[in-house]
């Protein structure tokens, strides 16, 4: 589905990513974990050619990235970002049909099959009730549940999300992760919480100043070496009551 060769970013002298190498198979749901400026982003970034690394290659579907012009792109990858744009003069219905635009021709209207799709996408995410307010009056959280309704309604098959819980309340953080992982499509994301990556996530990547140092099973990459090494903090890992998977607690006494 998805493959990395090589990847690095440089810029001037300094190294952002440096020779990343993984795969991702149709269907993974992979969270990218590690601290603030591990490089998450710009890997993103550059999987869906917000920047040209370096060196390397990416390749998706066995083809080239840099292969697809732009809509052959979008009709295959669809990007849920950190922070929200704020300069749509538009309802919340104009924006998630925007997810539309990649599967459309030049002056095609909508249909009632496309404004059904809309609606269905706006129940998932609950905001079936607020499509013809205009998008700027919408609370943060409220924005990202549109742009992850947008990318549901671009139907990719790979999914980039980058941090996209940043600004949910629990329930919404749930909801919207519910909502990726049962989409069924291979889907990517940068997330800071390592209880939700634990909970939701079937593999890990694990950066760390640009490399990734672990790659595997949530119980293979969240271990508590793992954590001190990477986050300079110590845990103590036991089972969930809920699922069954990790739970992780830190210590609140830093090390010194």
């Amino acid at each position: 589905m998805l493959k990395s060769t090589g990847l690095t970013w440089q810029v001037q002298e300094k190294t952002i990513l440096d020779n990343l190498n993984f795969s991702v198979t149709h269907g993974e749901f992979v969270g990218l974990i590690g601290p603030n400026g591990a490089g998450k982003s710009s890997l993103l970034r550059c999987l869906y050619r917000k920047i040209v690394p370096s060196q390397g290659e990416l390749t998706l579907l066995q083809q080239p990235l840099a292969a697809f012009n732009r809509q052959q792109l979008a009709q295959r990858v669809a990007v849920v970002l950190q922070e929200p744009p704020t300069q749509f003069e538009l309802t919340v219905y104009d924006v998630i049909a925007m997810g539309l635009t990649p599967h459309k021709r030049l002056l095609d209207f909508d249909t009632n099959s496309d404004r059904e799709t809309i609606y269905r996408a706006a129940e998932q995410v609950d905001l079936a009730l607020k499509l013809e307010q205009n998008f700027n009056r919408l609370s943060g959280g409220e924005k990202q549940r549109t742009m992850i309704a947008r990318a549901i309604v671009q139907q990719p098959q790979l999914l980039l999300m980058d941090e996209p819980t940043n600004h949910l309340d629990i329930r919404h953080q749930l909801e919207a992760l519910h909502l990726a992982r049962n989409l069924n499509i291979t889907v990517l994301v940068s997330i800071h919480d390592l209880n939700l990556a634990a909970a939701f996530c079937s593999r890990l990547l694990l950066m760390h100043e640009g490399k990734i140092v672990a790659d595997g099973s949530p119980a293979e990459v969240l271990t508590e070496a793992n954590i001190n090494n990477v986050f300079g903090v110590d845990s103590a890992i036991d089972r969930h009551p809920y699922h069954g998977g990790q739970r992780i607690s830190f210590n609140l006494e830093l090390p010194q």
